[in-house]
């Protein structure tokens, strides 16, 4: 169940949206003009021949999607490494196995460097915690972590992609919320922007939109999981 602090984050992440966005022709589309003016400004690095090359390393017998739109104590890459797990134990060769998860919404900090979590206050903005202290986390914790500090080995991100995961992060979430934190900083959204993609971890494709990946996984034969 969503709390109240969630369900406001969502209504000010929409609310952006729809506050920024510009109708189009008599068919009265709208597209966000934040989003429209960034990509103008500071296109999105990965087109769609990275895109769609990404999709075509999905392969294998068993394909499954992890959609994840909260870090949720890193659980999307605990489904992920489970999955690997669970498929070796009962005699599937990683070969016929593809793990593929979608970072969107409010699970893109997952993606960045711990520079910007302690700079843009990450464990502030998306309600991350130190599950001891209780006090919003300033570094990424799943990044080349302390042995020992997550609760399943192997799911570690730089051991995830190393394993072959696929892993994408939402580039409109980086939009909207880069902009969103640029404007509580008084600082400019497209350089902002700029520095958030330039801090993705090596390995980790920026996907046009996550709602759009999760879909194309699926079309790839993926199975579908929320993974919170």
């Amino acid at each position: 169940m969503s709390s109240p602090q969630d369900n406001i984050q969502r209504r000010n992440f929409l609310g952006t949206l729809l506050a920024a966005s510009a109708s189009l022709g008599i068919a009265g589309l709208a597209v966000p003009s934040v989003l429209r003016a960034a990509q103008e400004k500071n296109p999105p690095p990965s087109g769609n021949t990275e895109f769609e090359a990404w999709l075509g390393k999905i392969k294998g017998k068993h394909r499954q999607l992890f959609d994840a739109t909260a870090v949720n104590n890193g659980m999307p890459l605990v489904f992920g490494r489970v999955f690997q797990m669970s498929n070796e134990m009962v005699g599937v060769p990683a070969s016929e196995v593809s793990t593929v998860v979608v970072l969107r919404h409010d699970a893109i900090p997952i993606a960045m460097e711990s520079g910007l979590w302690e700079k843009y206050k990450f464990g502030e903005v998306f309600k991350v915690a130190d599950e001891k202290t209780k006090t919003p986390l300033v570094a990424n914790p799943f990044w080349h972590p302390k042995e020992g500090t997550l609760p399943v080995p192997g799911m570690a991100l730089d051991e995830l992609l190393k394993s072959g995961v696929l892993i994408g992060v939402c580039n409109m979430a980086l939009t909207v919320f880069s902009g969103m934190v640029a404007g509580k900083m008084k600082m400019d959204a497209a350089e902002v922007k700029k520095e958030w993609v330039a801090g993705i971890f090596p390995g980790i494709q920026i996907v046009p939109a996550g709602v759009l990946a999760v879909n194309r996984a699926q079309e790839h034969g993926c199975t579908y999981c929320f993974a919170g």
